[in-house]
């Protein structure tokens, strides 16, 4: 299987806005946010479903989602939830969850402009913040 862009950037090939990291997940600013604060969190196995996770990768992996929701949490009181996505599309070949700051369904279901660029320095002071 072909490294995924998730794959170059646990290995450094790729830059990203790194929010947390241990021995078997990555958490990073998603760079088309739906929301300002969306995070997205992925196993350090390569795998395409997350239904296809080990046990053990994917109990490591939601365990992470839970901590990043916690922190969004903190770092967003004034919003009513943060919300989790399992799409399955969009990155090929590797599992990941969006995790994101709203509070209307509205909020969450919005559409970012992918073709747009990145606002690196915005996503990188977000970054900051939202560390841990």
């Amino acid at each position: 299987m072909e490294d995924s862009i998730f794959t170059k950037i646990i290995k450094g090939d790729i830059p990203c806005h790194k929010v947390y990291e241990d021995d078997n997940t990555f958490a990073i600013m998603d760079i088309h946010p739906i929301q300002p604060g969306h995070v997205v969190v992925f196993p350090k196995v390569q795998v395409d479903f997350v239904w296809d996770l080990k046990d053990a990768d994917y109990s490591a992996l939601m365990l992470t989602v839970k901590q990043v929701g916690q922190r969004l949490n903190d770092v967003f009181p004034e919003k009513a939830r943060i919300g989790s996505i399992i799409e399955g599309v969009g990155i090929a070949n590797h599992a990941h969850v969006n995790v994101i700051p709203f509070d209307t369904s509205d909020e969450l279901r919005n559409l970012p402009d992918s073709t747009s660029e990145p606002d690196h320095e915005a996503l990188a002071e977000m970054a900051k913040k939202i560390a841990f």
